[in-house]
């Protein structure tokens, strides 16, 4: 019998041109899976119908090892040629995660788990492990604070050092040659100028108040007055941000800046690039005092006699607010 010998073109491996419209399916590969968990997955996909096969031509063409961890879009109905051709050669594509403004190191972390596959734990450690932060040049004990929050593409599985360095450059960058001419100024670090922001980041909801907010707590630093920043304290409370209490203002703690004068040993959060910005190049203001109004902006006062007029008509808002609530439940409860 002569033998048949098959001779294959690289046409017969070329990824035909795909468009817009072309069906795609999101697949993904963890870091170390054997060929046949592969196989498997793909299997479920409905992108191959023999994994058997799929593993032979994989072999075959000696592929086995070109084949990276990360996320992939990959086109329906191609041979298993083309599908190794595409495995082997196409990057990993990235994918977008939102770290959001004030979030906690712990929040960033689940985040970052839930959408790329870092190990949460292992980032944790690393961003609370004192030799790990030393060799990255930060004089902190903690990267709270460090970690810049905004809108990224990463890869699925990246290193979670990685991530953490890129995070914490995102946030030094901001510190440019003038930035630390003007925190020279204030006679601050950058340590002490990001917990500043995230008590800022704690406080403001509108851009345009970060900048006066700022002046408040440079104001009141500078006069050595208290911070009173309630963000210090929902700090040191269990569980979600609420109603601060009395009793509350009285734990003690290095946080508490209604009981120990100036900033607290760092950051509370993870401030977003305009809090550090406002943090930094504060308005020019006298003002000692800002209470909130009730729709998220607040009442500034340079004098106590001013605040306590502010707070007064605040007051009156918020025993509106709970009249009005409390009216809504009992038309409820009497339907």
């Amino acid at each position: 019998m002569i033998p048949v010998i098959v001779v294959l073109t690289v046409d017969y491996f070329r990824v035909p041109e795909l468009n817009e419209g072309s069906e795609r399916v999101a697949f993904i590969i963890s870091k170390g899976a054997s060929i046949n968990t592969i196989a498997d997955s793909l299997f479920a996909k409905g992108l191959i119908k023999d994994k058997d096969l799929f593993v032979l031509w994989l072999t075959t063409l000696d592929k086995d090892r070109s084949i990276k961890a990360g996320y992939y879009e990959i086109p329906k109905e191609l041979t298993y040629a083309q599908l190794i051709s595409f495995l082997s050669k196409a990057p990993p594509k990235e994918i977008k995660v939102t770290l959001i403004e004030g979030w906690r190191v712990e929040e960033i972390a689940q985040e970052l788990q839930n959408k790329i596959n870092i190990d949460k734990d292992k980032f944790l450690l690393l961003a609370n492990d004192s030799l790990f932060i030393n060799k990255l040049d930060v004089e902190a004990v903690s990267l709270e604070g460090y970690l810049l929050p905004d809108t990224y593409l990463f890869y699925w599985g990246v290193d979670e050092k990685i991530v953490i360095k890129f995070l914490m450059n995102q946030c030094l960058a901001i510190f440019t040659d003038d930035a630390r001419n003007q925190i020279d100024k204030y006679k601050m670090t950058i340590h002490q100028t990001l917990t500043l922001a995230s008590i800022i980041e704690g406080e403001a909801i509108f851009d345009e108040e970060r900048e006066i907010i700022s002046s408040v707590y440079h104001n009141r630093l500078n006069r050595r007055i208290k911070l009173q920043a309630d963000p210090t304290i929902q700090y040191i409370l269990d569980g979600s941000p609420r109603r601060l209490l009395l009793k509350d203002l009285e734990i003690d703690s290095p946080y508490n800046t209604y009981k120990y004068y100036g900033l607290p040993p760092g950051p509370i959060s993870n401030p977003g690039k305009k809090s550090i910005l406002a943090a930094i190049y504060p308005a020019n203001t006298k003002y000692i005092y800002f209470v909130a109004k009730g729709d998220g902006r607040h009442t500034f006062s340079i004098n106590a006699r001013e605040h306590q007029r502010a707070k007064t008509q605040f007051d009156q808002v918020r025993r509106e607010v709970n009249r009005k609530k409390r009216l809504s439940k009992t038309k409820r409860d009497t339907q």
